[in-house]
């Protein structure tokens, strides 16, 4: 059997959650394969509102595996509130929700280093999420880090104190005032440690061979967007793994051939939080009218959401990249009741027009190139079929996927599981 995967093509907040929840009664295995707790993925049905940051989105079906790969950071403090979050939905974490021993762990001084690391860069800081995760695949990579199946030695406590020194006295070369009880914080740490190991640690590559061959079928889950990927994203305002297909293969131990489907979600328009260059953002009213009908604001950070025009030079970058094969449209009931629409379709770049995304994208390098769309009055939220969509989006949609050659596939018209159309 073969792994499908789902992706964001942005700077993340595309609506991924949302749409593994769709697709999750089509798949046996759900996997996570990369990221942190400063990844929010948001879910909407029955009225309520489900904000998941460690667990994989499919835990809502009572069919699904769903399984945290080993390119995941966790922090167990985190995924302890989480859990008990989902305490009051009966779900029987046990037997449904697997963690491999390869995932690294976040310690209370990772969380400590980050916020010393970016107090220490003035106004030239990269808008961290501050929830440990960069200083946590800086110690992965450089060999240091301590994984979830250490916790299963005899001196896992040991290894604990000794990274956790040697994170201190990098602290203090920072040199910023930083106060912090880390008795206190290591309290909270090991009692969440305990609860962590009431859950099933497993090797997760060899549960996915195993499942492949028995036939299963497998939904890859990305966290966060293919423009903040640390290779390929707008470095250095990125995050600290690689968000695109090819982490699935690191972050899960599949082969690439393995992979059938890429799956690509986006916005209507585009968003970005935090620090870090966007080409086609918006400064004036119509921006702040798309953050507010759009509630653009982080479901972990609560930060406000920069909003601009579709950017179709960034999008069929993310898509050659990843090897997508089909689109999901996001979030097109917040371009409603706009009289212009615009579409960036290439740059300016240092004087000469371009059409794919240059080395640099600064402000003072790169100018978007709009065309111009009729908007659309209609409210999209309570329709359930391509066939009652507006002409004008219609026609947006078309475009797109006449620039990108790639198809639009689900087009969403609002939060809830049920606001989601095939086309």
């Amino acid at each position: 059997m073969t792994v499908d995967l789902l992706l964001g093509l942005q700077w993340g907040d595309e609506g991924k959650g949302k749409i593994v929840d769709v697709l999750t009664s089509k798949y046996d295995i759900i996997a996570r394969f990369q990221g942190g707790p400063n990844a929010g993925h948001t879910l909407e049905f029955d009225g309520i509102k489900h904000v998941l940051r460690t667990i994989p989105s499919g835990i809502f079906h009572k069919n699904s595996i769903n399984i945290i790969g080993n390119g995941v950071v966790i922090d167990p403090v985190v995924f302890q509130k989480e859990i008990e979050g989902l305490a009051k939905f009966d779900i029987d974490l046990q037997s449904r929700l697997l963690i491999s021993r390869k995932a690294h762990l976040i310690l209370p001084t990772h969380r400590l280093l980050d916020a010393a690391s970016e107090a220490s860069k003035g106004k030239a800081k990269i808008g961290s999420t501050l929830k440990g995760i960069g200083p946590t695949y800086m110690d992965k990579t450089g060999r240091n880090g301590l994984r979830v199946g250490d916790i299963e030695l005899a001196d896992f406590a040991d290894r604990y104190r000794s990274l956790a020194d040697k994170h201190e006295a990098m602290i203090a070369f920072y040199d910023v005032d930083l106060e912090y009880d880390l008795q206190e914080m290591e309290e909270e740490f090991f009692a969440s440690i305990e609860v962590l190991k009431t859950l099933q640690f497993i090797d997760s590559e060899a549960y996915l061979h195993d499942a492949m061959k028995a036939g299963k079928s497998i939904l890859a889950e990305g966290a966060q967007g293919s423009l903040l990927d640390v290779d390929f994203g707008t470095y250095p305002f990125v995050t600290s793994s690689t968000t695109t297909a090819a982490g699935a293969c690191t972050g899960l131990g599949i082969a690439p051939n393995k992979v059938k489907e890429v799956f690509g979600i986006f916005k209507a328009y585009a968003t970005r939080v935090g620090s870090g260059p966007f080409p086609t953002e918006l400064f004036d009213e119509v921006g702040q009218t798309m953050a507010k009908v759009g509630n653009e604001f982080g479901s972990v950070t609560g930060r406000a959401r920069r909003c601009g025009w579709l950017d179709l030079v960034a999008l069929k970058y993310a898509i050659e990249i990843n090897g997508v094969t089909a689109l999901y449209m996001m979030k097109g009931d917040v371009l409603s009741g706009f009289d212009t629409l615009k579409i960036c379709t290439s740059y300016q770049y240092n004087g000469i027009e371009t059409n794919h995304l240059p080395y640099n994208i600064e402000p003072e390098n790169v100018a978007p190139v709009y065309v111009e769309k009729k908007g659309w009055k209609a409210d999209l939220t309570g329709m359930t079929s391509y066939e009652e969509l507006p002409f004008e989006l219609k026609e947006y949609i078309e475009f797109i996927e006449n620039f990108v050659e790639v198809p639009i596939k689900v087009i969403s018209v609002g939060p809830d599981r049920k606001q989601t159309i095939l086309k």
